[in-house]
């Protein structure tokens, strides 16, 4: 076993982003109300990938198709190998489900080609990707064409902007959230499911998880304990259990991996 090979299965699967080069790109200002970033990633590391929920769906081209690839509850694993290129868009909260016109709680943990689901706005993407074979032109040519689709959409419904805010608040203010909406607790969790593909307690979970890999970034010094307060966990205890459930890893083994340069 090389050393490479042992240090990984020290800590377990690899969190997609450190297994390459992973780039965000900030969206124009016409696609900035459907999607949040655009993004590339080429694969340089063999070996299980873990690709941890975040209460997102995205658009993404891989091996010259399209897919969409709907929320996850818990961590996915596809195969990836080292070479492999992929560019991708990150729909916005509501957005998703407004430009395939479905619930996303339909395609949650799924991955579908785009061709299934809208295969208007696939026949307008695919054939003029396909034809491109450098990643930064065909980012820049994904960008324009997203574009032109865009001046045919609403911008999504700004209830779901709410949700997540809500959800990433991590004050538990869920009632609050209601009031607001002026809608009841089973309306909440429908609409919760139509916008992120799940309900809301499974997205504030999601989103704890997400505050706890961005404190991890932002900061070498907090021990374990602190993490877990600051995340919005109960305790340590309620953080290892609950990251073990949605990503397999261990709190200090994702502390590890989003820690090194």
């Amino acid at each position: 076993m090389t050393a490479t090979a042992a240090r990984q299965s020290d800590i377990g699967p690899l969190l997609a982003k450190r297994a390459g080069r992973y780039r965000e790109y900030a969206p124009s200002p016409a696609l900035a109300p459907h999607f949040g970033c655009l993004w590339s990633h080429e694969i340089r590391t063999a070996g299980p990938v873990a690709i941890v929920p975040d209460g997102y769906c995205d658009l993404l081209f891989a091996d010259g198709r399209l897919f969409v690839v709907g929320p996850d509850r818990t961590a996915a694993f596809p195969p990836m190998t080292p070479g492999m290129r992929i560019i991708g868009a990150r729909f916005a909260p509501g957005a998703g489900a407004a430009w395939l016109k479905l619930p996303l709680s339909e395609i949650t943990g799924l991955s579908v080609p785009l061709s299934d689901l809208a295969p208007e706005k696939s026949a307008h993407l695919e054939p003029h990707l396909s034809d491109c074979s450098d990643e930064a032109a065909a980012l820049s040519l994904f960008a324009t064409l997203l574009s032109e689709l865009a001046r045919e959409e609403a911008e999504p419904d700004p209830e779901a902007r709410l949700i997540v805010a809500a959800a990433d608040d991590g004050s538990g203010r869920i009632g609050d959230l209601r009031q607001r909406l002026d809608i009841g607790e089973r309306q909440l969790r429908r609409r919760a499911h139509h916008h992120f593909g799940y309900g809301i307690k499974t997205l504030e979970r999601i989103r704890r998880l997400q505050r706890f890999m961005a404190l991890c970034r932002a900061s070498e010094t907090l021990s374990l304990a602190a993490l877990a307060l600051e995340a919005g966990f109960s305790d340590q205890a309620h953080m290892t259990r609950e990251i073990g459930d949605l990503t397999t890893l261990t709190p200090s083994a994702m502390l590890a991996q989003l820690t090194t340069r």
